[in-house]
């Protein structure tokens, strides 16, 4: 059943593994769906979407919608034909839309669902120092990401795990888990959960959309805490801080570091330094070694060649 009619949607990165998988697979696309393009960078330069420039570089047929409802939208999606539809990293769907395929619409999750509902799920994670993450393929439903669970596969988080290293483990295992799913549809073998019978350990914790104001670091937490923010946040959108100097404040983002634990009597915030190859920053119980910073208006740099071209005088703190 190969020749199973699916439109798939998505945008970043995250969601073009599945689809090569898809496309690769030989599989029956007959339509992708994603952003409308948005001018970006300084030059306001319009840029193509990661999946929209795989689709239009495998002359697959493309919509992108500004509204879900418009019913022009809905009648080219309709004539589509659509048996399947599979949504990675998209946007929320009306349910005219995820109700139009028969054998519904499937979304890939970047979380062991129930856990971290939301749009960012995987910095969440990381930055509640978890050891454990997932993917998850689910049916949608009116409440997002509440669906019925499919499928399931567990990925362990290392301590020095960034953001980064995490999303890439999920975006390949993602490739995998949404040809398993559609495989099991077409076979009819599939039995999904709903999300409420599901054993749970501790709270559910949610994934909320991160704004620059959530990336400011607070200095005056444990180390690890501030530890795990900084590596949830790295290399994107990136921890930030306000570096307080006699003269000036200026914002300065962090996207590297290693903890300590040892007693000291200094305020939170207060750094200190060699000048040369290191700089730590005092937090509740210990400190956190910056190894990799970049200031205002400057490209990002190790701290060894950071320290060798910008001085910090004794009175700069971290605020």
């Amino acid at each position: 059943m190969k020749d199973l009619r699916i439109v798939y949607m998505g945008t970043p990165d995250f969601a073009v593994e599945p689809l090569r998988r898809l496309v690769e697979g030989n599989y029956n696309i007959v339509g992708v769906i994603t952003m409308p393009d948005k001018p970006a960078g300084r030059g306001h330069k319009i840029q193509y979407s990661p999946v929209k420039q795989y689709a239009l570089d495998h002359n697959l047929p493309l919509l992108q919608p500004e509204k879900l409802k418009n019913e022009d939208f809905l009648n080219d999606l309709r004539a589509w034909q659509a048996d399947l539809q599979i949504v990675v990293a998209f946007r929320m769907l009306p349910e005219v839309v995820w109700n139009m395929p028969r054998f519904g619409t499937f979304n890939l999750h970047a979380s062991l669902l129930p856990q971290y509902r939301g749009a960012a799920p995987i910095n969440w994670a990381v930055i509640n120092g978890e050891t454990e993450t997932g993917i998850t393929t689910f049916f949608l439903t009116h409440e997002i990401d509440t669906g019925k669970v499919i499928q399931q596969v567990k990925v362990p988080i290392a301590d020095t795990d960034n953001v980064g290293i995490v999303h890439d483990k999920l975006m390949n295992l993602g490739g995998d888990l949404v040809l398993e799913t559609v495989d099991a549809i077409i076979a009819g073998t599939i039995k999904p959960i709903a999300q409420e019978d599901m054993a749970v350990v501790g709270e559910l914790l949610p994934a909320p959309k991160i704004f620059k104001d959530t990336c400011k670091i607070n200095w005056d937490q444990p180390a690890k805490n501030v530890y795990d923010f900084i590596r949830g946040l790295s290399p994107y959108p990136g921890a930030w801080t306000e570096m307080q100097t006699a003269d000036e404040t200026v914002v300065a983002k962090i996207f590297g570091s290693e903890k300590s634990q040892e007693t000291h009597q200094l305020t939170p915030g207060s750094i200190e330094t060699d000048g040369k190859t290191y700089l730590k920053v005092a937090v509740a119980d210990g400190f956190i070694s910056v190894k990799s910073l970049q200031l205002p208006g400057k490209k990002r740099l190790e701290i060894g060649e950071l320290l060798r071209g910008y001085r910090f005088a004794s009175t700069v703190c971290f605020v």
